[in-house]
């Protein structure tokens, strides 16, 4: 049986990992501190050594879990495969938004999920550069500084502003929509009032554990495209977050067309 984790310490961690590894680096970035790990795909010297901080200190809170990150995923992609046995698992991304960062931009955060027997059941979204922490635990709500966040009402589908990467379905459709280059924050405005929906292809489970997790104590509903309820693993099917079902539904519609 895991033992239960102090969400409190483990945002402590996230803010001095944060403070020593990524926030120095920022806006100071060599040309030999980036590169393409993939095509398209950016990865800095911060992403790679608040990784392997992040791994080293969260196995002294937690000794028995495995780590699941982004980098370590790129270098050995069987790691994948621990989300799918049983036992713990942090689930880490630490640097959401590479591309952003890389180019000062600061639309970046560090995304941390705990998930147990293949479900998530803590999530934290902290960003560096406002010092935002946004925690959800399974069944007690989604906080941020001592306030419980809620998602935005629904509404009629000419009222709702979301974020796409392919928006070619929706225009005209909804009020707005957009992308800038991090999931994170994707998942921080939907929860602080400014997005009612988003629609993601590529699902890398370090980019959506928390976050799902964290809409869903919002008060949101969340689904894969195909209607089944999202499982923090490799999966391209893609997942939509709505303010209800009823908004989920009707977006969905004019997704799949």
């Amino acid at each position: 049986m895991t033992r239960a984790v102090d969400v409190e310490r483990v945002a402590g961690l996230l803010r001095e990992v944060a403070a020593a590894e990524i926030l120095p680096r920022f806006r100071n970035l060599t040309a030999g501190q980036i590169r393409e790990k993939q095509p398209g795909q950016l990865v800095t010297e911060a992403d790679i050594e608040a990784e392997r901080v992040l791994t080293l200190r969260l196995a002294e809170i937690l000794p028995e879990a495995a780590c699941v990150g982004e980098e370590a995923v790129a270098a050995n992609p069987a790691l994948l495969t621990l989300l799918e046995q049983p036992g713990a698992v942090w689930v880490i991304d630490p640097v959401d938004g590479t591309s952003n960062f890389a180019q000062g931009l600061s639309r970046f955060a560090v995304i941390l999920a705990l998930v147990i027997d293949g479900v998530t059941r803590i999530g934290w979204i902290y960003d560096p550069v406002s010092g935002r922490m946004t925690i959800a635990e399974q069944g007690n709500g989604a906080w941020e500084s001592g306030q419980r966040l809620s998602v935005l009402p629904g509404g009629p589908l000419d009222t709702l502003t979301g974020s796409v990467k392919r928006s070619a379905r929706l225009a005209g459709r909804v009020a707005k929509v957009g992308r800038k280059g991090s999931a994170a924050h994707d998942y921080l405005d939907l929860v602080t009032g400014i997005l009612h929906f988003a629609h993601f292809h590529r699902l890398m489970p370090w980019d959506h554990a928390a976050g799902v997790l964290i809409h869903a104590e919002a008060g949101g509903y969340g689904r894969l495209i195909d209607g089944h309820p999202y499982r923090p693993r490799l999966d391209h099917g893609g997942l939509l977050l709505a303010p209800d079902q009823d908004c989920w539904s009707s977006l969905r519609a004019l997704l799949v067309g």
